[in-house]
């Protein structure tokens, strides 16, 4: 009886060994069929990666050499490109570096177009930008322009521009960042968001801040919404670099720096001889080298804002014209009548 319970037991061990056999073998063909499959799904994949290239390879051998997708100059007046970037000549005074670097987006878009008429393949660039540079050198009206060349280009919706700093941006307690950041956001849709200052909304100090929510929220809509709103980041040079190595994600999202030099003397001048003919006033002869003294000196005082400062200064001379004219015209000797000159 011992023996047969020893050779039964026997038995039962073969059979869980073969049963243990079987499995491994079963499961090392599932797992050579996997391999099989996804060798075989690669090998699919890169074919139909090959047919496309090759596709696009015969599209472009099928284009002639002489066929045309219109002229640059045609592309530059029927979408009004031409028109804005005279007005931005107009508009600002100076400022060489920055007037080309916006010729050079606006040449790239054109020549995307062009490409588009011969059926090639494009994709939209990064159109995220930083504007550096110190108060008053003209990033707001570069920025607005951007926005109508984009529109006129079919690259924004609208290109209306919208404005914000921190706060508009980052709320004082939690819960209250998210909804104003996605607010702003939402009214810049289809145009151009210029943060100013946007250094400000981190703040290293505090790793609890509720800057950073908001940075969050920016880095995802400038990926996954490039195609629909042009973020522009604004601010000093120095503190906009030291923001970029603290975001660097930031950066990365950023296609095109631009710098705007600080405003020489006479350009300052120049500056707020189209403030005047603009408003329809006259500087006279005289009044230009006092006016060049003026701001020669203000420029080494605190405070100092290129073009706002200029703009200020108009306003006050308009103000004190006012007062004369006014005071002339109540004089006892005066007929109160009020001429151009």
């Amino acid at each position: 009886f011992v023996k047969r319970q020893g050779v039964c037991g026997l038995k039962a061990s073969d059979n869980s060994d073969n049963s243990k056999l079987t499995d491994a073998l079963k499961e090392a063909d599932i797992e050579a069929r996997k391999i099989r499959e996804e060798a075989e799904r690669r090998k699919q994949e890169d074919e139909k990666e090959r047919m496309k290239k090759q596709m696009k390879i015969d599209r472009l051998n099928a284009i002639p050499e002489d066929a045309e997708a219109g002229t640059v100059e045609e592309f530059m007046y029927k979408d009004g490109v031409k028109e804005i970037l005279e007005k931005l000549d107009t508009d600002l005074v100076g400022l060489i570096p920055v007037k080309s670097r916006v010729r050079e987006i606006a040449a790239l878009l054109v020549v995307d177009k062009l490409r588009r008429n011969l059926g090639l393949d494009t994709s939209v660039p990064s159109l995220h930008m930083c504007f550096t540079g110190a108060p008053g050198t003209g990033k707001t009206t570069v920025a607005m322009r951007m926005g109508q060349i984009l529109q006129r280009m079919g690259y924004s919706r609208s290109g209306h521009l919208v404005v914000a700093t921190r706060d508009d941006l980052v709320g004082q307690y939690v819960g209250h960042t998210a909804p104003k950041t996605k607010e702003v956001i939402k009214k810049a849709m289809g145009g151009v968001l210029l943060i100013d200052e946007a250094y400000y909304l981190y703040n290293a100090s505090n790793d609890r801040d509720y800057g950073q929510e908001s940075i969050e929220i920016l880095l995802n809509v400038m990926e996954e919404n490039r195609e629909d709103i042009v973020i522009v980041l604004a601010g000093y040079k120095d503190r906009m670099d030291k923001f970029f190595s603290f975001i660097p994600g930031m950066s990365s999202r950023v296609g095109n720096h631009i710098e705007f030099p600080n405003y020489e003397p006479e350009e300052l001048l120049s500056i707020a001889k189209v403030m005047c003919r603009d408003l329809e006033y006259e500087m006279s002869v005289d009044a230009e080298p006092i006016f060049f003294e003026y701001i020669k000196k203000r420029m080494t005082m605190p405070y100092f804002s290129n073009a706002r400062t200029v703009r200020n200064a108009v306003d006050r001379a308009r103000m004190r014209a006012a007062i004369r004219l006014f005071s002339k015209a109540f004089d006892q000797s005066s007929d109160g009548m009020v001429s151009k000159t």
